[in-house]
């Protein structure tokens, strides 16, 4: 372990590390057996400048998911002076570890998710848990949705009933296009700095950010499972490759992992391993009215009451 980082929560960092790279293993299974091809994630190891690395899994041309990437990394050293000022650390000295979760379904009935769950460690000892998982149909399943966020409330609620409200609120805000005045999806949770000795013990929040991954492989492989033989047309493949488009956006822009990665030197195809594999673009689109497209627009706003 790079001695230039504090040494204080080493055993800690170690433990989240390790579950970290068996919840990739456990979440890379349950996709291929939900996705039912026979296709595998196909493995690929890299190394930081800094320090450490990771290993970053891709699953294409599926059955049910196009492209799909389940990203681990642990990675140490020193940023620069004005990342750290973004992260507002006094120290540049840093480790973090994570993993990083999109799935580009092949089919627009089955919606893209995102999930992610991270430690990172300041150089002066502060640590700190982050994460969250969001769902972005294509076409909104209001009873789908509602199934999706109830589960998660359910794990929110045997830590802190305040978990599931606030976490909600900031996915509503953080999942958010404000060029386009629209929400990525139907939302999630979204949480940061979950600070260790402040907002909780190290094994208290640990335990939360296990089980928020786990729900995650839950909630999404059943999607895959029930949605994945619905039929579609021509039009509604169309539609789906409009709102890539808008996943794209919001990754490149406002994504703050993707900024992370970029401005710690990390490496470029892992960190853009969610964008999709196809996505399109089209001068002033206006769904018809009435239209379907048009309901799925009208779901895409900040404050919805899932449950």
């Amino acid at each position: 372990m790079n001695t230039s980082v504090a040494p204080v929560l080493a055993p800690a960092r170690d433990l989240v590390e390790n579950w970290m790279r068996q919840f990739q293993d456990w979440l890379c299974h349950r996709l291929e057996t939900a996705d039912g091809s026979g296709a595998k994630f196909r493995e690929d190891a890299w190394q930081h400048a800094g320090g450490g690395g990771g290993l970053t899994r891709v699953l294409q041309n599926g059955a049910v998911l196009e492209k799909g990437g389940v990203a681990f990394s642990a990675v140490w050293g020193q940023m620069s002076e004005p990342a750290a000022r973004q992260l507002l650390m006094p120290d540049a000295r840093y480790f973090a570890t994570g993993v990083s979760v999109v799935q580009h379904p092949r089919s627009p009935m089955v919606p893209i998710s995102h999930m992610n769950v991270r430690y990172f460690e300041a150089g002066n000892g502060e640590a700190w848990f982050g994460g969250g998982l969001d769902l972005t149909p294509i076409y909104v399943d209001k009873q789908q949705a509602r199934w999706f966020h109830e589960q998660i409330q359910q794990v929110c609620q045997r830590y802190d009933s305040s978990y599931y409200p606030r976490f909600k609120q900031w996915a509503d805000e953080y999942f958010y296009l404000p060029h386009r005045q629209e929400t990525r999806g139907v939302g999630g949770i979204f949480f940061d700095r979950l600070t260790v000795g402040k907002d909780g013990s190290f094994e208290e929040l640990f335990a939360f950010v296990q089980d928020v991954g786990e729900v995650y492989g839950r909630t999404y492989s059943t999607i895959m499972r029930q949605n994945a033989a619905l039929p579609y047309t021509e039009r509604e493949k169309q539609w789906q490759l409009v709102r890539r488009g808008r996943y794209a956006e919001f990754n490149l822009a406002f994504d703050r992992g993707t900024k992370f990665g970029l401005e710690t030197g990390g490496r470029t195809e892992s960190i853009l391993m969610s964008l999709p594999p196809q996505a399109e673009w089209h001068y002033n689109l206006t769904p018809e009215p009435g239209s379907a497209e048009e309901t799925t627009q009208q779901w895409l706003h900040q404050g919805v009451d899932w449950v």
